[in-house]
């Protein structure tokens, strides 16, 4: 009996959840995030969001984290961006961003979304102008971190020894 006032007061909070304003899915940095799940977690969808970066941003948005992303309004979503776009402004501090002292401008930021295909296609091709180590190394498609190449990472070419003839 009590399983079934359990399964009652489930179907009825749902219900109260999934009426009126809620969004199944909602538009973030041109990605899709589920409006089921709470926002702290639905966030880490957009790329360059972690768990603890949304955490964050809720808090200085003051949004409760408790939330479905689907229960969020106009309003509410907007102020999420707008922290997201400019961290500093909102006293996040500097070592929690994922672009500090930046080469070319020597500013912090952090970057969203497509931002960071960006910047790391931006950084690749200066290490190859430069000719530095890394940059050869990404050339020419070879491990660059200092791993062992002598079996591992052939990828299509020939393994094994050759025999005699």
């Amino acid at each position: 009996m009590s399983s079934v006032r359990i399964c009652r007061h489930i179907f009825y909070r749902l219900r109260e959840i999934f009426q009126g304003e809620f969004q199944h899915i909602i538009r973030i940095y041109n990605t899709n995030v589920d409006g089921r799940r709470k926002i702290q977690y639905a966030l880490t969808c957009v790329k360059g969001v972690g768990r603890r970066f949304a955490n964050l941003v809720c808090k200085k948005a003051d949004i409760d984290t408790s939330k479905r992303a689907g229960e969020l309004s106009k309003d509410e979503v907007e102020r999420l961006t707008t922290i997201m776009n400019h961290p500093r402004q909102y006293n996040i501090p500097t070592w929690f961003l994922n672009r500090q002292k930046d080469i070319k401008d020597g500013k912090y930021s952090h970057c969203l979304a497509n931002q960071i295909d960006v910047k790391f296609r931006e950084d690749l091709e200066r290490l190859k102008k430069i000719r530095a180590h890394r940059g050869v190394r990404h050339h020419f498609g070879l491990r660059v971190r200092g791993q062992k190449t002598k079996t591992t990472g052939r990828r299509g070419r020939t393994v094994g020894v050759a025999g005699r003839r």
